[in-house]
């Protein structure tokens, strides 16, 4: 999962949806895999990871969205002994299709970043060595369905239609509250949605579209979303930036991004900040998407990548979560920067497929979705 981080100098929402294009083009394309599958997980309780190390240098495989506050990882090393390496490597398509190719020699000890869309051709790959944190105890069980226990939950976030209320109030009209909604005659040509092929949360929207509908009806509602007028744009940076009104620049109200986008325009936002955002979410049919770390198969450090993985899930790791990369932390009670807790948005009961399902059907899901939407 790209996360729906911001940066100072724009959004970093921009760079997590962008950098989507060249390696979710190359997820849509098929579900091919190595062939290997992921060793079993031992019914032998895991070696106790010890506190300390003698100095190595531990490599992070990520995503470019990936960050930390950096005093975290200065302290995490004068506790332990271990120096992180964070290596980026694009997308988390990218990442994971490297790591597949790599499977049993990796470039790295850790990876961080595969979604649950993405998670069941790295295991089907054989890319991890089984290992799942004992810090993950308390994480909700339908944060760690798919993972075979072979990874670990970190975080999660929600992909969700995204509203421009002052645009609506000054229309004097009702704001959308669920997808049947989007192909009602009143928001015809005020939608605008990211590309399947070339956009994470493009992708994510999709998805959403086929939990909601079944394979059998998204492609209807697809059909109705191109009659009622749906502007499909490459990425997120278009969508959000220049197109959706509330961006600045464009001139539809509706658009796919995250239920943190509201708290992360005002974080972002030049002083003097608003003291509210001017959007809101619509938590009817957001796609919940969960990333994962995992100790890749055949590393050197197995110890220490798993005291890293360990260290992911940590209370003050969690606790940088939100506002370093603007996603939700997996370990519930974490406390929450007070912009989150006022105005991110919680959906209530967040669509969702199993990832096995996803992998299977994807390349299919996207080449209809095209032909449907963009021929």
């Amino acid at each position: 999962m790209n996360t729906p981080a911001h940066s100072s100098s724009g959004r970093r929402v921009a760079a997590a949806a962008m950098v989507a294009a060249a390696s979710l083009l190359l997820a849509a394309c098929g579900s091919t895999t190595t062939g290997a599958t992921s060793s079993p997980a031992s019914s032998q309780p895991p070696t106790p990871v010890p506190s300390s190390f003698a100095p190595v240098t531990v490599t992070l495989i990520t995503h470019d969205s990936f960050a930390v506050t950096k005093s975290l990882l200065t302290d995490f090393t004068a506790r332990t002994g271990i120096t992180v390496k964070v290596v980026s490597e694009g997308d988390a398509g990218e990442v994971v299709n490297k790591a597949a190719l790599t499977a049993g020699n990796p470039e790295g000890d850790v990876l961080f970043g595969v979604d649950n869309t993405l998670l069941s051709r790295a295991l089907e790959a054989g890319v991890f060595d089984p290992y799942v944190s004992p810090a993950a105890a308390d994480v909700p069980a339908a944060l760690k369905a798919a993972t075979q226990d072979a990874v670990t939950p970190v975080d999660y976030g929600d992909v969700c239609i995204n509203l421009d209320d002052a645009w609506f109030r000054a229309h004097h009209l009702a704001e959308p509250t669920t997808l049947a909604d989007l192909t009602k005659p009143e928001y015809k040509d005020l939608l605008v949605v990211e590309n399947a092929a070339t956009s994470s949360p493009g992708l994510a929207f999709l998805l959403a579209t086929v939990a909601r509908y079944g394979t059998d009806g998204y492609l209807g509602y697809w059909t109705s979303l191109r009659a009622n007028g749906v502007k499909v744009v490459n990425g997120w940076t278009e969508a959000y930036e220049d197109t959706f009104s509330a961006g600045g620049k464009g001139n539809r109200p509706i658009v796919v991004s995250y239920a943190t986008s509201p708290p992360a325009d005002i974080v972002y936002a030049p002083d003097p900040k608003p003291t509210k955002p001017s959007t809101s979410v619509m938590t009817d049919g957001c796609f919940r998407q969960v990333e994962y770390a995992g100790v890749l198969r055949g590393t050197s450090h197995p110890l220490e990548a798993r005291a890293v993985v360990d260290w992911l899930l940590s209370p003050a790791v969690q606790k940088d979560v939100p506002l370093s990369m603007f996603v939700d932390p997996a370990v519930p009670g974490t406390p929450l920067p007070k912009v989150f807790t006022d105005f991110a948005a919680v959906p209530a009961d967040p669509l969702s497929l199993d990832p096995a399902v996803i992998d299977k059907n994807r390349s299919a899901w996207v080449q209809a979705w095209d032909q449907v939407t963009l021929r």
